[in-house]
């Protein structure tokens, strides 16, 4: 008994799960499958155009044309990818420039009013 140990108590603390991201990760899973099954569909298709072809050629040919299919759907959602980092780079930095100005002007503004709330009694005395 020495051996063992006691189980801790915080057995039914759920862990925090950024269900947005999940969901998201599961949308981008379930796009794949589609993508995988769409293009082994299509190889079938273009591998009944020849229907000389031994068994093992057709395999050949249906994994070949599925696999460059599937290579090219990589290459696309990495070029969406790309491009959605740099428009979340610039909107970002927009942002900030926007923000930086916007502060500017309520800095502005605030020095003119607190000016203005003491200019009149600095003329009077």
């Amino acid at each position: 008994m020495g051996d063992r140990q006691r189980p801790s108590r915080t057995r039914n603390v759920r862990p925090v799960v950024d269900t947005r991201a999940e969901i998201a990760r599961l949308e981008g899973y379930l796009a794949w499958e589609a993508e995988v099954a769409a293009a082994e569909r299509d190889a079938r298709g273009f591998a009944d155009r020849f229907p000389w072809l031994r068994p093992d050629d057709r395999e050949t040919l249906e994994r070949a044309y599925a696999d460059d299919r599937l290579r090219y759907a990589e290459e696309v959602v990495d070029r969406a990818v790309g491009r959605c980092q740099t428009l979340a780079a610039r909107y970002r930095a927009e942002s900030r420039r926007l923000c930086a100005r916007f502060a500017a002007l309520c800095a502005a503004v605030t020095v003119g009013v607190a000016l203005l709330a003491v200019l009149p009694a600095a003329l009077r005395g």
